[in-house]
């Protein structure tokens, strides 16, 4: 299996590569592909030394998958040439979330809408990706009406220039800024752009990108999307109305035995999620779970995963293992 990573050299691309690795996908050649100051320089890969290469080099390799994680400019321009000669992407960008004709994937959810066809596949946004592995074995029980969501997300989910201004911050550093104020000691309301709704493309992300995955645009959902000096996942308090009562013991039984979901509800003992505790894992991690006192039929809870992982380079190589394992790719 020829493996080429789009963007090898950058904080999710360099987490894909270590991805791949460590879940063994089958990758008898790795073709790193960055910008052009990076080409020539080599990466090392499961023993294996390769030099990064161009898109157009990468293209004429002929991969059979191609895991895109550079940016939505760069996709837009390269992943229907690299579609166009046969090979399938996995775009972890926003440049086809939400294009009707590209499936918006996580496998545990709705990987069976994957066909050989799709050449483009799009990875959703990091925080969708942990919310829907929740919701939709809830929604399949007890029918979801509504979400309120709050994210509180880690740096790592700006890149390494924000990871760097968070660690000058703390040695008292002077440095290059990612936001526009300090994060250390802080806590940000502004991820992405704003839009003329008040909203941030971030939080409208994460209300579009939920219905097209679960695949019912009846569900509402409204969010705040929040950046914290945390480096471990991203975080979220999330309400959820059901058309359906439910058992909170039940729902803990559905939630213990979900596919990529770990239940971490144990308060008595102080056991919850937490980014310490998630990072570097694959699961989606919830605890909390605890019925709203406010209104019937309402559930809050505590959703917890690696941004970098779950949330970008693991659902990548896990809708590429799907893709093999059905013979697409």
């Amino acid at each position: 299996m020829k493996v080429a990573v789009v963007g090898a050299t950058g904080l999710v691309g360099s987490k894909m590569l270590q991805v791949l690795q460590e879940r063994n996908f089958p990758v008898t050649e790795l073709i790193p592909v960055a910008s052009e100051k990076s080409i020539g320089k080599e990466i090392s890969f499961k023993g294996k030394v390769y030099k990064i290469v161009s898109a157009a080099d990468a293209i004429a390799a002929k991969p059979d998958v191609a895991i895109f994680s550079a940016g939505g400019s760069t996709s837009l321009e390269w992943a229907p040439k690299f579609a166009a000669a046969g090979i399938t992407v996995i775009d972890n960008s926003s440049a086809w979330r939400m294009d009707p004709t590209k499936k918006l994937v996580v496998p545990e959810v709705n990987a069976t809408v994957l066909t050989k066809e799709d050449k483009i596949i799009a990875n959703p946004n990091c925080s969708t990706i942990q919310m829907v592995v929740v919701l939709k074995p809830l929604h399949d029980k007890y029918k979801i009406k509504r979400v309120v969501v709050s994210t509180y997300q880690s740096v790592t989910g700006t890149g390494v220039k924000a990871v760097t201004q968070l660690m000058n911050e703390r040695k008292g550093v002077e440095g290059d800024m990612a936001y526009k104020y300090p994060i250390d000691l802080n806590a940000i309301p502004h991820i992405d752009v704003f839009l003329e709704n008040g909203y941030t493309k971030e939080e409208m992300k994460m209300v579009k990108e939920t219905n097209k995955i679960i695949g019912d645009d009846n569900i509402k959902v409204t969010a705040t999307c929040v950046r914290i000096p945390t480096m471990g996942g991203h975080s979220e308090s999330v309400n959820i109305e059901f058309e359906n009562d439910f058992d909170l013991a039940e729902v803990k039984s559905i939630l213990s035995k979900a596919p990529g979901v770990v239940l971490k509800d144990d308060v008595t003992n102080n056991i919850y999620p937490m980014p310490l505790t998630a990072f570097d894992k694959d699961d989606t991690f919830v605890g909390r779970i605890r019925r709203d006192e406010t209104q019937p039929k309402t559930l809050n809870c505590w959703i917890v995963s690696d941004n970098l992982r779950k949330g970008a380079a693991t659902n990548a190589v896990q809708i590429a293992e799907y893709l093999k394992e059905k013979g697409m790719l």
